[in-house]
C-alpha cells in the first residue's frame, strides 16, 4: 500500500476542492446557450452545442475524411471518427464538443509541466472528452477514451473562459487532460479570445497533428508540451495506437515556428527504459531540436490496461537524466518524484541552482531577467 504524507494529502484535497467549487459554478450543456456558428445536434438522448469542424474533406456520397490528424479517418454518414468527438452527418462533419468540457481546473503551471515558462504562476485548464490514441497508461482515461455523451459536460464558451481565467487570477489558459487535438475548434477560439483577455496559450499534447491545423494553432500559442511516448514505431502502434514519425515532424515544426516548447518522456517499465532507447532518443532530440530543449523523463505509475506494471524506479529515471545529459542536453528533469533534486533547474554554466522545486511548488529562484543570477549565463524560455 502506498502512503502520502499529511500535507500532501491536504493540498490535494484542497486543489480538488477548489477545482470542484470552479466546475459547480459553470453552466450545464445543453439548451443554455451556443457559441457563434453553433447549433444544437440531437444524437439519441444526447443533446450537443456542435459546430462544424474544421480540416475535413467531402467524400461525396455521404462520406467525409477527417484531416486533422494522421489518422486521416473515412466516416461514413452519421458515424464518428476514432477520436469518438467528431461526427458525419450528410457529409458534413461537426465537433460535439466545441465548448462542452467536462474538466474545468486552476493549476499550477509547473503541473503541465513547464519548467521553463512563467515559474508560479497558474493555468486555467480544461479537456472535453476523446482522444486520438488509446494510450494503455493513460492517467485520464475515464475522459479521454469515452464519447462526450459519457463525460459530465459544462457550457463554457470561448469568452466566458476567459473571463473565468481572469477572474481566477490565472496568467495562462492550459488545454490539457485529454487530448486537446480532437477539441481544435474550441481550442483555437479560446486562444484567440484569451489572447484579447491578454492570457497566454498553453497545449499539453501527444503531438498527433497534422501540420496546416499546428500551424495555424501556433500563431495563437505561446507554449507547447509535447508527451513523447517513445522512440519506436512499435511502441507507438501496439502501446498507443498512434505513430511516432508524425510527433516527431511536429516536433521539428515547433523548432522551425521558433515556439516555446518542452519533452516529456514517460518512462514504462520493460517498454521504453532501455540503455539505447534513452540513447536514441536524447541523441535524436540533441542533434534534430538542439540542447536547450527540456526534457522530463516522468514516472510511470500503475494505471489503466498497465497495472500489471511496477512504477518506476527512481535509479532508472536518473539513469535516463545521466544519459541525456552525456548526449549534451542541458536541462533534464526528472518528474513524478516530489523532493528530487531532478526536479530543480540548474545553471548549465556555473552548476548552481536557478530554481529549486518541491513537487509543484517553487522555493528557490535565481534568475534575473533569464539569465542566472550568478554568471550571467542565458537561460532558453519564457521567463516574464
Amino acid at each position: 500500500m502506498d502512503f502520502i504524507s499529511r500535507r500532501r494529502f491536504l493540498y490535494d484535497l484542497a486543489e480538488k476542492g477548489a477545482s470542484l467549487a470552479l466546475f459547480a459554478q459553470l453552466p450545464k450543456a445543453g439548451f443554455l446557450g451556443r457559441s457563434k456558428g453553433s447549433k444544437d445536434l440531437v444524437d439519441g438522448k444526447h443533446i450537443f452545442v456542435a459546430r462544424e469542424a474544421m480540416y475535413y474533406k467531402d467524400l461525396g456520397y455521404g462520406m467525409a475524411e477527417c484531416q486533422l490528424c494522421p489518422k486521416r479517418c473515412t466516416v461514413a454518414d452519421q458515424q464518428r471518427g476514432f477520436c469518438r468527438v467528431r461526427k458525419n452527418l450528410h457529409g458534413k462533419y461537426y465537433t460535439l464538443v466545441h465548448s462542452n468540457p467536462c474538466a474545468a481546473h486552476i493549476d499550477p503551471i509547473e503541473k503541465k509541466p513547464f519548467f521553463h515558462f512563467l515559474p508560479t504562476t497558474l493555468a486555467f485548464s480544461i479537456a472535453t472528452a476523446g482522444c486520438n490514441f488509446v494510450c494503455k497508461f493513460c492517467q485520464n482515461w475515464e475522459i479521454a477514451q469515452s464519447p462526450p455523451e459519457r463525460t459530465n459536460n459544462v457550457y463554457l464558451p470561448p469568452e466566458k473562459l476567459a473571463q473565468y481565467a481572469k477572474k481566477a487570477g490565472c496568467t495562462s489558459v492550459a488545454y490539457t487532460y485529454s487530448e486537446p487535438v480532437i477539441f481544435y475548434e474550441y481550442m483555437l477560439d479560446a486562444s484567440i479570445a484569451a489572447k484579447e483577455a491578454g492570457l497566454k496559450n498553453v497545449m499539453i499534447t501527444n503531438g498527433f497533428i497534422s501540420p496546416e491545423p499546428m500551424e495555424e494553432l501556433c500563431r495563437h500559442l505561446d507554449a507547447v508540451k509535447i508527451d513523447l511516448k517513445a522512440f519506436t514505431e512499435e511502441y507507438y502502434k501496439e502501446i498507443c495506437a498512434g505513430q511516432l514519425q508524425p510527433v516527431l515532424d511536429i516536433l521539428k515544426l515547433l523548432k522551425k515556428i521558433g515556439i516555446w516548447y518542452e519533452i516529456v518522456y514517460l518512462v514504462v517499465p520493460t517498454l521504453n527504459d532501455t540503455d539505447r532507447e534513452f540513447e536514441d532518443v536524447c541523441t535524436w532530440i540533441a542533434g534534430t531540436l538542439g540542447k536547450d530543449v527540456p526534457v522530463h523523463f516522468s514516472r510511470f505509475y500503475p494505471n489503466y490496461m498497465l497495472r500489471n506494471l511496477p512504477m518506476t524506479p527512481v535509479r532508472t529515471l536518473e539513469r535516463a537524466r545521466a544519459i541525456a545529459t552525456k548526449a549534451g542536453l542541458k536541462y533534464v528533469y526528472i518528474g513524478n518524484v516530489p523532493g528530487h533534486e531532478g526536479e530543480s533547474t540548474f545553471c548549465p554554466n556555473c552548476k548552481k541552482v536557478l530554481i529549486r522545486r518541491a513537487g509543484y511548488n517553487v522555493t528557490e529562484y535565481n534568475l534575473n531577467k533569464g539569465k542566472c543570477k550568478f554568471c550571467g549565463e542565458i537561460i532558453p524560455g519564457v521567463w516574464s
